[in-house]
């Protein structure tokens, strides 16, 4: 290195650092700040839009936002979600356990019921439980060649909204076996191979042993589907369920507010997406964490030990 090179150095050591710690303008800093950019521009263009646009009629949304018919189908609309999940989960645990005890029979009726379930739109299937009486007009529901029972009348008891439980909560068992089976396989084979080694029984070594150490991966997907029932309860407004989308479908079809009344039912739905976005994506960074932490899950002669 030249003499007057290094002199310089040493002279302005200042300098030196300074260039040093000056950050560098990337190709990939400059493209961030022409993405910031244009979303600026386009969120401009999207509010002017909304804003200056007389027919979105906002003045009508702010109306029939707090309206007690749209209230009355949200509170139909969540109470169907939770009714409709819980039991749709109950189902998807019960055709998971019987789909990992490898019980050929059982196996095939499981995978059968799954093929049916998810190979059909859950449309077509609500479609066809509201119209079941047509198959089974009268349902025997006691003891088989007997007579000793109760006759029920299907076409009476099965109302649009008992349609839409069955129909939901079916399809929704299916869906959630599959992610229960998944975080079934999730468990190592060491903690199997233990607890065969302290003579389980299968029953016992599933909820011992597999149920409990699925869980971080059962319950984020799980979550996952809550959402996603939320927004498939728009589909029993075909049954004439009085949801949220039914009730403000029931209130344009009289005064011709259309669009306002859509953005009022959006509105809605995000809001609750949202709510539910919210603890789920903790749940997911939690369990992530646990995952990450390299915490260890033992078999013992009394279940599970965390460790």
């Amino acid at each position: 290195m030249p003499t007057q090179q290094v002199n310089s150095m040493a002279q302005h050591p200042a300098d030196l650092a300074e260039s040093i710690n000056k950050p560098r303008i990337t190709r990939k800093t400059k493209t961030e700040k022409t993405a910031w950019v244009v979303l600026a521009v386009v969120a401009v263009v999207i509010a002017h839009t909304l804003i200056s646009n007389p027919n979105f009629e906002w003045a009508t949304v702010g109306r029939y936002f707090f309206g007690f018919p749209v209230l009355k189908g949200l509170l139909l609309t969540i109470i169907l979600t939770i009714v409709s999940m819980a039991l749709g989960t109950l189902i998807g645990l019960v055709l998971a356990v019987l789909k990992i005890m490898n019980i050929t029979p059982i196996t095939i009726l499981v995978d059968l019921y799954l093929t049916f379930f998810r190979g059909t739109p859950i449309l077509v299937q609500l479609i066809f439980w509201f119209n079941i009486a047509a198959l089974f007009p009268d349902l025997f529901l006691g003891i088989p060649f007997t007579g000793i029972g109760w006759e029920i009348n299907v076409n009476a008891i099965m109302t649009p909204l008992v349609a839409a439980v069955i129909g939901l909560s079916l399809n929704e068992g299916a869906y959630t076996a599959e992610n229960i089976r998944g975080g079934f396989l999730s468990v190592g084979k060491g903690q199997l191979e233990a607890a065969d080694s302290l003579g389980f029984s299968e029953w016992t070594k599933i909820t011992r042993i597999i149920i409990p150490q699925s869980l971080p991966t059962i319950i984020p997907a799980t979550g996952n589907r809550l959402i996603g029932m939320f927004k498939e309860t728009t589909l029993v407004s075909v049954l004439g369920v009085a949801d949220l989308l039914q009730s403000v479908q029931l209130i344009y079809s009289r005064n011709y507010e259309t669009i306002p009344l859509l953005i009022v039912a959006c509105l809605w739905y995000l809001i609750i997406t949202l709510a539910l976005s919210y603890p789920q994506k903790k749940i997911e960074d939690r369990y992530s964490k646990h995952k990450n932490s390299g915490g260890k899950v033992t078999a013992t002669s009394e279940g599970v030990k965390l460790g």
